[in-house]
């Protein structure tokens, strides 16, 4: 069933805002993406009213959820104030509504202080420990690393799940070959695709391969959160999160929202490279993530045919790196043609080669993980 525009904005016409507007005359809805059953759309309101817009947006989405053939909604809450603008005078309540406060009036519970945003963070049940696969820049082979990472961690023994974070660039239906839409439980909960003896969730699977995602900051925000919390990942031992490059708000809100365990970033060798991976290692201090390690990927060149090794982006960068800053050095994975092949063909080397030094070189980066986990796990 083709679920239409009109069909969500009518649901939405039923929905008041804090003063009693229909949420369709409230001059805060973006427009409507509502394609194949999946609807996206975001609420725009003032910085300073956002608090008490939460619940409206929660209302929004559990109506449009209701709506026959719909399978994913996802609602952000943008709550910005643009720059040199005023907050527009507060209204006055209506009259048949008397001791209604006009929304600039609510106030949260005064508290002692500051609230860090830390205090958000709560455990995904049934996951006992949530990593971030990380890099400064993009194009170092950090979801190709992730991949082969849960799968390593997989032949260790462990229950592993796998998310793509990564909302403008997926890679990981490409890389593992799945391209079916996820199915929801009973508590409309997706439930994520299975290949390779992982649970597998991603982005690219709620949205066409071509589909620019031209998605703001909140809405970005919104989308981690809820492939984190509405998705049934049922008893997992480790959750990899393939982080998109860079240290931006998908970075911040996984941070924010679950207590990360741990977060292995990947680097080539050059310079260039490492500067940015200095940033995101320096973004996971702040917010007091444990960094488990770093990988030097593409970290040299053999040739097939005649065995000559060649360091084309120079070599050690990332061992070196790790000893300055006392971060421990997982490993170097080579630059090599049967790595490329096995990704582009949705079928990761860990698993097609478990027998090839390359697995053999995931492996041993995951029993690092792992022996770094072990209290965390044993205690699930």
């Amino acid at each position: 069933m083709s679920v239409t525009q009109q069909q969500v904005l009518d649901s939405l016409a039923r929905i008041k805002s804090p003063r009693g507007v229909a949420l369709t005359n409230a001059n805060v809805l973006s427009a409507v993406n509502a394609s194949d059953g999946k609807v996206f759309f975001s609420i725009n309101v003032d910085a300073a009213e956002a608090r008490v817009w939460e619940s409206i947006r929660a209302e929004a989405e559990a109506a449009v959820r209701a709506i026959p053939g719909v399978t994913t909604v996802m609602v952000a809450l943008t709550a910005e104030r643009k720059p040199g603008s005023a907050p527009p005078p507060p209204p006055q309540p209506s009259r048949g509504t008397p001791g209604v406060q006009p929304v600039h009036a609510h106030k949260p519970p005064p508290q002692g202080g500051a609230q860090s945003p830390m205090a958000r963070q709560s455990e995904i049940p049934g996951v006992a420990a949530v990593i971030a696969v990380a890099s400064g820049k993009g194009g170092v082979g950090k979801s190709t690393t992730a991949l082969n990472l849960a799968l390593g961690l997989r032949d260790l023994g462990l229950k592993v799940g796998l998310l793509d974070a990564d909302i403008y660039g997926p890679s990981v239906p490409r890389l593992t070959g799945l391209h079916d839409k996820p199915e929801l439980n009973d508590e409309r909960k997706m439930i994520p695709l299975r290949r390779f003896g992982l649970a597998i969730m991603s982005i690219g699977f709620l949205v066409e391969e071509e589909t620019a995602m031209i998605w703001r900051g909140p809405m970005v925000m919104s989308a981690v959160t809820q492939m984190l919390r509405d998705v049934e990942w049922g008893k997992l031992d480790v959750l990899v999160v393939d982080m998109p490059p860079g240290t931006g708000d998908a970075q911040l809100t996984l941070a924010q929202n679950v207590p990360l365990k741990g977060a292995v970033i990947v680097s080539t060798p050059q310079d260039l490279s490492l500067i940015d991976a200095r940033r995101g290692l320096a973004m996971f201090k702040k917010v007091n993530v444990p960094v488990l390690g770093i990988v030097e990927n593409m970290s040299y060149f053999q040739c097939p045919h005649c065995g000559t090794r060649s360091d084309i982006f120079g070599h050690g960068g990332a061992r070196h790196e790790a000893e300055k800053l006392e971060v421990p050095f997982l490993g170097e994975i080579p630059l090599h043609m049967a790595i490329r092949a096995s990704s582009d063909a949705g079928t990761p080397v860990v698993d097609s080669e478990p027998d090839g030094p390359h697995a053999a070189i995931y492996r041993a980066i995951a029993g690092q993980v792992r022996d770094q986990l072990k209290g965390v796990i044993a205690a699930a």
